[in-house]
């Protein structure tokens, strides 16, 4: 058993946040080590302060105005609860938002959380509340297609893999079966692999086998389960069956997935092997997700600049495109790489210059239609992806938000060009094809002299101000000047930088609620923030070298998600609660848990938040916590659960009877030095770090939570 004291986090070797150095090497190609990609010399916030205070002020004369943090009621300007999808007949979808609250039920946006918060520790477990107990799911190298091999951890191939539980496991949702509350799909990402946890006597990446490379490939991308409820319980496990139809993997080996939309055959995305530009093969470094009102689970493609070579090959005039993704184009083969070209060679970019333009979309899985191909939306926009999340407008359309994660980069929201129609799956299915993409532009209320990088807040009381959507592209006119629409959706963040967006600190998950229409975001840390030449502080992002990172509430004006203005605030700015730059919504700070690096979000039925943690800079590990969101209980966060060490938490996934609260553990043990015969964490089962998706559920029936 490894010495937790010698093993646990060490300071000297954490990058971002309070990241290890070997998470940063191998799930972002060490980001934070090279600057920033976005070089782009947009306004600061507090820039445009003063051309919008006049207009922010007679807004609020009339009744307009953002949101008061810490206030009990909503203003003239709180989105009122959206359409909801109800289950069409055809196909399971996502239980519907609950109907207007009886007086005895929760408000919309939750109440009080009863559970007696955990504190904060480095014991390599998954740590859970009093009167609650937890259990794993499914763990890497786990069967999930009929006739795999049990898992050999000396003998891994790419085509044992293809048959298992995938590496890093990040987003998961638990889609039900038709008037089913026992019988359930998971469908998990994988997001990365960590080839020192993995292979014993690793030593490089070209050490490798041509095999093991393989298994490392098959070991990304996706997975879908069918689960059972054991009892009546919320504990659930995998179906164990010789026939199991919806069970599969998606993997960079061999699965093709179909680019659709605007962009799709277009230049940009043909290669040697696809003239036509409309099959891609795998998809790659997947992060956080959504769940559709449809039934059908989004993916985003986030750090897949990192496993390609050959960058400084490529024709001169596309190398200021590649490096604004993050791809190295000054050497053949960048510091850290996977070498995966040796397996397959279209990741060498000095022979297939476009391969790189085929990853970094919105992927859509339909678990109910196993063979049907998984499908890359080009009119979504391409850029690193953490997720994607849907609500049906009060007009039917949908709109989805998305984040861009990386330091200084963009909120964005697609809206689609149909509408939704209740129990037309084969429709619904299309929505996501054609729209209109968004990329945000924020402005403060408050005198920038106020905004000094400790986070103080401002004479008013609050981080908050307003926004404007800027318009980009809708189907094939592009909005930005000197960009045609294919370039637009193919070179997002350019479009962006074009057009003045606002840079935030990492945005990460951004998922609207259900029950009150408006809109939270993870912007989990930015340690450049105000440092050196980097842009500096601002409303949105009021600290400097932000280790901490914040929770940023958007409400779409008069409710609708189709338009172009919003408000915005910032409800809880993380870190120690001891620490004057923090904020709780203004709620009794000694009352609440510390936080730091938010990075997922999800909400249980009554509306309380629920929010995930990666890299906490606090020098504890990971964990869940949840606080409600309106009323007197509203910045009263609690921490629910803990990860081991080296471990970030993902997911969440709340399940639609509040009984069962889903997370993905990833990364345990990923700690700088570790290895699978010399492991930091040990968990789940005692011998070395296993990445897996953990169920928890209140021992006495109960809802989660309260």
């Amino acid at each position: 058993m490894p010495d937790p004291v010698r093993r646990l986090l060490p300071l000297l070797q954490r990058h971002s946040g309070g990241r290890d150095a070997m998470t940063c090497q191998y799930r972002c190609g060490n980001a934070c080590d090279h600057p920033a990609p976005n070089r782009s010399d947009n306004a600061y916030l507090g820039d445009i302060v003063r051309a919008t205070l006049s207009r922010r002020g007679l807004l609020r004369a009339s009744g307009a105005g953002a949101l008061v943090l810490g206030a009990g009621g909503v203003s003239a300007t709180a989105a009122t609860p959206a359409t909801a999808a109800p289950a069409p007949p055809a196909a399971p979808a996502p239980p519907a938002p609950s109907a207007p609250p009886a007086a005895s039920a929760p408000p919309p946006g939750g109440g009080a959380l009863t559970f007696k918060p955990i504190p904060p520790n480095e014991i390599d477990s998954v740590i859970v509340p009093n009167g609650y107990d937890h259990a794993v799911v499914i763990r890497w190298g786990d069967p999930v297609v009929p006739g795999a091999p049990a898992f050999d951890l000396g003998r891994q191939t790419g085509e044992s893999q293809s048959k298992q539980f995938g590496y890093n496991n990040d987003f998961l949702c638990v889609v039900p079966f038709p008037g089913s509350d026992r019988r359930a799909l998971l469908v998990s990402n994988h997001e990365y692999t960590n080839e020192e946890l993995m292979f014993p006597g690793f030593t490089t990446q070209e050490a490798l086998s041509v095999d093991q490379v393989r298994a490392a490939m098959a070991a990304h991308g996706m997975s879908v389960l069918e689960i059972e409820r054991v009892d009546r319980t919320g504990r659930w496990q995998p179906v164990r069956s010789r026939r199991l139809p919806y069970n599969k993997r998606l993997t960079m080996l061999a699965t093709p997935f179909r680019a659709d939309g605007p962009a799709a055959g277009s230049p940009p995305l043909r290669t040697a092997a696809d003239p036509a530009g409309t099959t891609i093969i795998g998809t790659l470094n997947n992060c956080a997700g959504g769940l559709t009102p449809w039934g059908t689970a989004l993916s985003g493609e986030e750090n897949f600049n990192q496993y390609f070579v050959g960058g400084d090959a490529v024709p001169e005039a596309a190398k200021a495109r590649l490096n604004r993704y993050g791809i190295l184009t000054t050497a053949r083969y960048p510091s850290g790489s996977r070498r995966w070209e040796r397996a397959q060679e279209r990741f060498d970019l000095a022979k297939h210059p476009n391969e790189a333009n085929r990853f970094g979309w919105i992927v859509e899985v339909d678990p109910f239609e196993p063979d049907a191909p998984p499908r890359k939306h080009t009119a979504m926009g391409r850029f690193k992806h953490e997720g994607a999340n849907v609500i049906v407008a009060r007009n039917g359309q949908v709109a989805a938000y998305l984040g861009d994660d990386e330091r200084f980069e963009y909120l964005y929201k697609f809206v689609s060009s149909r509408r939704y129609r209740p129990g037309d799956r084969k429709h619904n299915l299309t929505l996501l094809e054609s729209g209109t993409l968004y990329v945000a532009k924020l402005s403060g209320d408050s005198p920038p002299a106020e905004i000094d990088g400790t986070g103080k807040l401002p004479a008013d009381g609050a981080f908050d101000g307003t926004g404007a959507w800027i318009k980009l592209v809708s189907g094939n006119t592009s909005f930005v000047p000197g960009m045609t629409a294919i370039e637009v959706l193919t070179f997002t963040r350019e479009a962006g930088d074009k057009v003045g967006a606002t840079r935030m600190d990492r945005p990460e998950d951004v998922q609207p609620s259900l029950r009150s229409g408006k809109i939270y975001a993870a912007l989990t840390n930015n340690t450049n923030r105000g440092v050196g030449t980097y842009p500096g502080v601002d409303e949105a992002n009021p600290r400097t070298a932000n280790r901490h990172g914040q929770i940023f509430e958007l409400v779409e004006d008069g409710g609708d998600h189709t338009g172009e203005t919003f408000t915005w605030s910032l409800p809880i700015v993380c870190g120690d609660p001891n620490d004057p730059g923090t904020y709780f919504a203004g709620y009794d700070k000694s009352k609440v848990s510390p936080i730091s690096c938010p990075d997922n979000v999800a909400f249980d039925s009554a509306g309380n938040l629920w929010i995930s943690t990666d890299g906490n800079a606090l020098g504890s590990n990971d964990g869940l916590f949840a606080t409600a969101i309106e009323g007197p209980e509203r910045g009263h966060l609690k921490q629910f659960l803990t990860v081991p060490p080296g471990a970030e938490t993902c997911g969440p996934f709340i399940t639609g009877d509040d009984r069962s609260v889903f997370v993905a553990v990833q990364h345990p043990g990923e700690v700088t030095g570790a290895t699978v015969d010399n492991p930091a964490s040990t968990w789940p089962d005692g011998d070395y770090a296993k990445p897996a998706v953990v169920v928890t559920w209140r021992l006495d029936g109960g809802r989660i939570g309260s």
